[in-house]
């Protein structure tokens, strides 16, 4: 088997209204495609899509499934604008050596990563 590349990362929710008010509203991320009678939601995320989407019960949010990890431009300045507008931390934010990490909520309780890579001069020993 080869993959070749990643075709999009997919987030079950309950609610396509009150998640597009976080993803769009919150996160700023912008409509790429809309699918499905507005039931399937596109964003181009870089060269990848994130897709948010209310199927039916046999694909369900959950606190516990597949994440997706957010690269910013500013940590500190996202976090101070996540928990301004009252968004969920399940884990606070974090540092390793590579990177600054905290994990949020959608209104789902799905689980997103807010990501900064370090530069190379900041980085430490990465495993």
């Amino acid at each position: 088997m080869k993959i070749n590349n990643l075709a999009f990362v997919g987030i079950p929710v309950t609610d396509i209204k009150r998640a597009r008010e976080f993803y769009e509203g919150v996160l700023g991320l912008a409509i790429a495609e809309e699918m499905m009678d507005g039931n399937w939601i596109e964003y181009a995320v870089g060269d990848n899509i994130v897709a948010i989407a209310n199927v039916g019960a046999q694909w369900m949010p959950s606190e516990q499934g597949t994440s997706a990890a957010l690269e910013v431009e500013n940590f500190e300045q996202t976090v101070n604008e996540l928990r301004r507008r009252g968004v969920r931390f399940a884990a606070e934010p974090f540092e390793t050596p590579c990177c600054h990490m905290a994990v949020v909520q959608d209104p789902d309780g799905n689980k997103l990563i807010i990501h900064k890579l370090k530069s190379e001069d900041e980085k430490g020993v990465c495993k």
